[in-house]
């Protein structure tokens, strides 16, 4: 009886000690998400500078967080729909999305298949490897961010990256049946705040 007792409060001790070690340790994998990362294209043309905007990208992400510090990045996602960048020409617009061929291909998306974590002052550089898929064509793509981990502990993501059209089999659009075409050079911008 009394082996029976050592032993249960034994595993009883155990248990807790487990329990307690569990609780202290700091969290090191925490999903993200935004379902209102803001994205902009943005070009030229043989008339002016354009640009094409969306506020509903859906971007998910894992951060490793320790101490109160961003320290690694294990995934990162990000979708949005291509008929929800919106210009000030409709005209444009509807050509895009033609060059785009929206209908068959409704989203572009980013998957990063590696990235870093680095710390500068009070604010991180996000480097991550991936594929952005354009049209139903899939690049590679890497990508450069900064970061900010807010009071609220949410996270604050922006940056930048240009590439030409014609590399995922893009047609630069044009309106006005030709007169104004548009270059083949674009930058997308995108900035969002992530939360658990």
């Amino acid at each position: 009886m009394k082996t029976t007792v050592q032993n249960i409060k034994s595993i009883i001790t155990n248990s807790l000690a487990v329990l307690i070690c569990m609780f202290s340790l700091p969290v090191l994998a925490q999903q993200y998400t935004s379902n209102a990362t803001t994205s902009v294209i943005k070009g030229t043309s043989t008339l002016h500078d354009w640009d094409m905007k969306s506020s509903t990208g859906n971007t998910q992400a894992t951060f490793r967080v320790e101490n109160g510090e961003i320290t690694g990045i294990t995934a990162l996602t990000f979708t949005v729909n291509a008929e929800s960048l919106k210009s000030s020409k409709s005209g444009l617009d509807k050509n895009a999305y033609k060059a785009l061929n929206t209908s068959k291909h409704k989203t572009i998306t980013y998957k990063m298949t590696s990235g870093t974590v680095s710390k500068s002052g009070s604010s991180y550089t996000i480097k991550t490897n991936g594929t952005l898929t354009i049209a139903g064509a899939s690049k590679p793509l890497n990508l450069t961010s900064t970061a900010t981990l807010n009071s609220d502990q949410s996270i604050s993501v922006k940056g930048a990256t240009k590439f030409d059209m014609s590399s995922y089999g893009v047609i630069p659009p044009t309106v006005m049946m030709g007169t104004i075409k548009t270059g083949d050079s674009i930058t997308i911008e995108y900035n969002g705040k992530l939360t658990k």
